[in-house]
């Protein structure tokens, strides 16, 4: 019987300590360390594999002697997460998904498994039964395309000895916090379980070339549960968002080795499963049969789509003595900052009162270029004056209030053509090289904030 020790663990990064802290040294956190048993590491079977056979050994190589290969990608048949993934699924990616519980992670992962055509797939469940799963997918879809398998098992031993057996093209795993493995003798969704389970299936996914799929638990914080090396470990992390009493869903790249790392893949949550939006513009724009104040539409870039949103701002007479700042979608410290613009090179004495933005549609924008809309919106709400629903803007304002030129202003004014508005406010500086006589929509070029505002508000 092998010796076993034990040691402390972060359960917020994961930090190893051979005695217990009161605070992490790696992340600042108090009473996050709990003592775990582990085995040495000699002790461990060497491989994912029930049989270690003829191992390869690696050798070092020159760079320039090194064969390029085109990654062949397999399509998935969603189009919104393949669009996510770069293009495709790239043969032995791990690739971790993370959201809230009841977003949609399950349910987006079983439709993946029953919709890709010629593929086997085995869909691997530590939380749900045989049952359940057969019940949301006859509620998903009524006929699969694919040869799926249903294994319902959290040892990672006795999983390894089914994938033997039945050579799956593509491995769904849900979740990797409820899988343990028998190298480990802490419970599982420690930080150690969770670290040798995703090693595990890393070494299956290298060796095989097969695409795993791994669903992952989130904290309190929003950050994935476990170690923060699990991010690290896997190639691609995404993230599904989105808000319960809302029907859309957001897919968000956040790390990706095989393609763009900020794409995006909207979805719409129905009791028939999730349905792909193909324009988010038009679920992002409210349809509204009277101009409103407070209203402003901005073309943003998330990845490599181009989408028009609605932001809206409320401006009200502070009703306690300290004004209240709050915004949904949109960085609170950045619009701060932009009210303070608009004090400093504006006039607008906004100290006094209440100031709330919202971006509709319940997604979280991080794009500079909705500075412009932001400050309009609000102007617009204190002053009560409406800006037409046929104007959108697309440019950054700067601390001296100057409008700033923001990236690839060619897709996004393409984009407010496409959906039929009459003028775009840009910066001045992005007409450089702009071809402005292949648009028919028109095109309002600004250099400070003061000439926006005279245009809109006179």
């Amino acid at each position: 019987m092998a010796k076993t020790k034990s040691a402390y663990f972060c359960q917020r990064c994961g930090y190893e300590s051979a005695k217990w802290l009161g605070k992490c040294p790696s992340c600042n956190e108090w009473n996050t360390f709990v003592e775990e048993i582990i085995e040495k590491a000699a002790a461990k079977v060497p491989s994912w594999k029930t049989t270690t056979g003829n191992q390869r050994t690696s050798k070092p190589a020159k760079v320039d002697e090194i064969l390029s290969i085109t990654e062949e990608r397999v399509l998935t048949g969603d189009m919104e997460l393949d669009r996510v993934l770069g293009g495709g699924l790239v043969a032995g990616s791990v690739i971790l998904i993370g959201g809230e519980p009841g977003i949609g992670k399950s349910t987006l992962m079983l439709q993946l498994a029953l919709n890709i055509s010629g593929k086997k797939i085995l869909y691997i469940s530590g939380e749900e039964s045989e049952q359940q799963i057969k019940m949301r997918a006859e509620r998903i879809t009524t006929s699969p395309k694919a040869d799926c398998y249903i294994l319902t098992e959290t040892s990672t031993q006795n999983i390894f000895k089914q994938i033997e057996i039945l050579e799956p093209d593509i491995l769904v795993v849900d979740s990797i916090q409820t899988l343990h493995s028998a190298h480990i003798e802490s419970t599982p969704g420690s930080v150690s379980q969770v670290r040798e389970c995703t090693a595990e299936l890393l070494r299956f996914a290298k060796e095989t070339d097969t695409p795993v799929f791994l669903i992952g638990h989130i904290t309190k914080d929003g950050t994935i549960a476990g170690p923060k090396i699990l991010e690290h470990m896997v190639d691609t992390v995404l993230q599904f968002e989105g808000d319960r009493h809302h029907v859309y869903r957001i897919l968000r790249s956040i790390k990706n080795r095989f393609g763009a790392a900020a794409e995006l893949g909207i979805y719409a949550m129905h009791g028939n499963g999730l349905r792909q939006v193909s324009n988010p513009s038009e679920i992002l724009l409210s349809q509204r049969d009277e101009e409103l104040s407070g209203i402003a539409i901005s073309a943003t870039l998330e990845g490599a789509r181009p989408m028009l949103i609605e932001t809206q701002a409320l401006v009200s007479t502070a009703a306690y003595g300290t004004p209240q700042r709050s915004a949904n979608g949109f960085d609170t410290k950045r619009m701060n900052m932009l009210l303070a613009v608009l004090e400093k090179r504006c006039g607008f004495r906004l100290s006094t009162r209440d100031v709330f933005l919202n971006i509709a549609g319940g997604i979280k924008v991080e794009d500079p270029a909705i500075d412009l809309a932001i400050l309009v919106a609000i102007i617009s709400s204190h002053e009560d004056i409406a800006i037409s629903s046929k104007i959108c803007f697309a440019a950054e304002v700067g601390l001296s209030g100057e409008i700033r030129a923001v990236n690839r202003i060619e897709q996004r004014i393409t984009e407010a053509e496409k959906l039929g508005f009459d003028k775009i406010f840009i910066s001045n500086y992005n007409l450089k090289g702009l071809v402005t006589a292949k648009y028919k929509i028109e095109l309002t070029a600004v250099s400070k904030i003061e000439d926006v505002f005279s245009i809109l508000f006179g």
